[in-house]
């Protein structure tokens, strides 16, 4: 027969359960934000040695701006989904404490602003994320690398 204890620290995992499904989606947006980064850090790399190699700079100004702005905003977005990741898991702490302190009443309005916190991260980091994307559809050589005119 199992106490009753156990049964009831079974059901606060399960009340869990959901914000952990949560953080897994926030870490896979986070995977695919990291990803972008190192390609625009790869691509500034690679016009910064073409510039060292002798190559005119202004030629790549235009790109070199568009990367600058886009590594703005995938690092916005990284920080504000950081964020959103940090308080789902405090929203999963306080679902726990409010079970072991016997009041969950006390704890609810903390529950749910730190649940509307995660969600506003969330869509803001979502919301830089289209605005990374449209500004790298905007950059002319998509899909290829330009060779350096000599």
């Amino acid at each position: 027969m199992t106490s009753q204890p156990v049964i009831d620290i079974a059901h606060i995992v399960q009340m869990a359960v959901a914000p952990v499904f949560l953080l897994t989606g926030v870490g896979a947006v986070l995977s695919v934000l990291t990803t972008r980064l190192s390609r625009v850090i790869d691509r500034g790399r690679q016009l910064d040695q073409w510039v060292r190699e002798g190559h005119d700079p202004n030629e790549y100004a235009l790109e070199l701006k568009k990367l600058d702005r886009r590594n703005i905003l995938i690092n916005s977005a990284i920080t504000l989904a950081t964020l959103s990741a940090f308080f789902v898991c405090c929203v999963i702490f306080v679902i726990f404490a409010s079970q072991i302190f016997s009041n969950p009443t006390i704890f609810s309005d903390a529950l749910a602003g730190l649940f509307i916190f995660a969600m506003l991260s969330l869509m803001a980091s979502l919301a830089l994320f289209l605005a990374e994307i449209w500004v790298a559809n905007t950059i002319r050589y998509f899909g290829h690398t330009p060779p350096p005119r000599s």
